[in-house]
């Protein structure tokens, strides 16, 4: 989906988000805080000081309310290449998080070793696969040394998700990949080791059974996944 596609959308994107998602029982609030929650616990285990933040992808802001909340204190950055989405983050929550357009000819207007974690949420599916490669590169270059890269996505191997995605007008040009081949290509542009998790196995009529799921992280059958890795060296 080119930018221009996103700007179509953005002022309507909350409220068909909601309507697609609806077989799961929950709102887009739920997926968004569980995403940056578990970024804030992938980051406490790795004991990283997050004090400057990169949500890439960041559309209209949906995060924005986690950030502030299980990332408190830290100066995040809200980056997206629909300016149209960035005007209605912007709108929906006022505050000092930074606006970052991205180019697709130029990549990120950031300087080397900028962050301690770059965050991205069900954002890849939407790039073409052949510059996976170049944007895990530039996120790689804004990361700090020791900072770390937590990446989430939607999990083609869960017939659920895959329905979901293909009755969504927004993903109409998405294209989803499994976690083995977006973390081969993390390592292609340095990420050592990614980790997995898989994620949301139970909708909400059968919540209470949430607390499982974090003895079933590496069972691929959730509907979305994490990808993360710390960069190491100073390259």
């Amino acid at each position: 989906m080119d930018p221009s596609e996103f700007d179509s959308y953005a002022d309507t994107y909350h409220e068909q988000h909601s309507r697609n998602i609806a077989l799961s029982g929950e709102e887009p609030e739920f997926f968004s805080e569980y995403k940056v929650a578990d970024a804030r616990r992938l980051a406490a285990v790795r004991r990283l000081q997050v004090s400057r933040l990169l949500d890439f992808g960041s559309g209209i802001g949906n995060s924005i309310p986690y950030f502030r909340k299980h990332f408190p204190g830290a100066d995040v950055f809200c980056a997206d290449a629909s300016q149209r989405a960035l005007a209605v983050a912007a709108e929906r929550f006022p505050g000092p998080e930074h606006q970052v357009h991205v180019k697709e000819g130029s990549g990120l207007d950031l300087p080397d070793g900028s962050f301690d974690l770059c965050f991205s949420a069900c954002v890849f599916h939407h790039i073409a696969h052949d510059r996976h490669g170049f944007w895990l590169g530039e996120l790689r270059r804004v990361t700090r040394a020791g900072g770390m890269i937590v990446i989430f996505e939607h999990n083609p191997l869960n017939p659920l998700t895959t329905a979901a995605v293909r009755s969504c007008p927004f993903d109409v040009n998405a294209r989803l990949m499994t976690a083995r081949k977006l973390a081969r290509t993390m390592r292609s542009q340095g990420w050592r080791d990614p980790g997995c998790e898989y994620r949301v196995f139970f909708p909400h009529v059968f919540s209470r059974l949430r607390p499982l799921e974090r003895f079933l992280v590496r069972l691929p059958a959730g509907a979305q996944y994490s990808l993360s890795s710390v960069k190491t060296g100073e390259a």
